[in-house]
């Protein structure tokens, strides 16, 4: 299974937009079109790469547009960026979500005692390939950390691209620190202190902030496909989320191609890179305890 992307708009303005096609070149949505399964019977995910390592926009699934292309986020009416937190260089990890889940905010986890963030579940693959915006990579799930997110649960799931010269040694959380030594304990550390430069306090974490295992977090993001399961056939309430989609034809939420096309031919036709904003420069922020 194969996709392909269709950049509209130009790239960083407020305009720019990443739509998703599939193998036959029709518009899909990657938060409900995409399988969350590349394999069920070996637990390999689909992924969507909406944050390219070591770049800074805060790119980013749109769930309340319809085919919820990627776009960039905003903060105060500005395009986001996040800021290089010393030592890190903007985002650490290809960093994505998995298709087909949600994080139901309605729904409060019994282990973190705080409900989901209203978004599909987050990933951090930590492969050595730099991976591109609105990549599909296949992956396998060996952790994950529980972020506790101005109030909200938002799950990051440590992944490894099943296509990375490595990815056979990776096999749970504890290869990653044995592998990749302070790997993990820069990915809490940049959780922590991401949003401090926004003005924001530090982040909170469940489980003190420890990982848990790869068995824990498979199960976890098979929940949050569950709660995408009522969201999709309606018996969750959708709110502002646009369930528009073209394959899951139970779903009251399924249109037609041509409605697809539609909403991409609406989008601005796509253009010349503009500048990184003045106030997306992404400065270097240091702390000292």
């Amino acid at each position: 299974m194969s996709f392909t992307i269709e950049e509209r708009g130009r790239p960083n303005t407020q305009d720019y937009r990443v739509f998703f096609k599939n193998a036959d070149g029709k518009y899909i949505s990657p938060f409900h079109d995409v399988p969350i399964y590349a394999n069920e019977a070996d637990n390999i995910f689909h992924a969507i790469v909406e944050v390219p390592r070591w770049t800074n926009a805060k790119m980013e699934i749109a769930t309340k547009d319809p085919l919820n292309p990627l776009k960039q986020d905003l903060k105060k009416g500005n395009l986001r960026y996040v800021a290089n937190v010393f030592p890190h260089k903007g985002y650490i990890w290809n960093y994505g979500a998995i298709p087909q889940t949600w994080e139901d905010p309605g729904h409060k986890d019994s282990d973190t005692g705080c409900c989901g963030d209203n978004d599909p579940i987050d990933i951090c693959d930590i492969g050595n390939k730099v991976c591109s915006r609105g990549e599909v990579i296949k992956v396998k799930v060996l952790g994950t950390l529980a972020l506790i997110d101005e109030g909200e649960t938002d799950w990051k799931v440590i992944v490894i691209n099943t296509e990375d010269p490595e990815a056979d040694d990776f096999n749970n959380i504890d290869d990653v620190k044995q592998l990749k030594p302070g790997y993990l304990e820069a990915t809490v550390d940049w959780f922590r202190r991401y949003k401090v430069p926004d003005g924001k306090p530090e982040n909170q974490f469940a489980f003190n902030g420890d990982f848990k295992d790869r068995d824990f977090a498979i199960q976890t993001v098979k929940s949050t496909h569950e709660f995408w399961k009522a969201l999709i056939s309606k018996k969750s309430n959708a709110s502002e989320l646009n369930c528009m989609n073209t394959s899951v034809s139970d779903s009251p939420f399924c249109c037609s191609a041509t409605d697809a096309d539609a909403v991409v031919k609406s989008a601005c036709a796509f253009g010349t890179e503009e500048p990184i904003p003045n106030s997306g420069r992404c400065l270097l922020f240091f702390f000292f305890g």
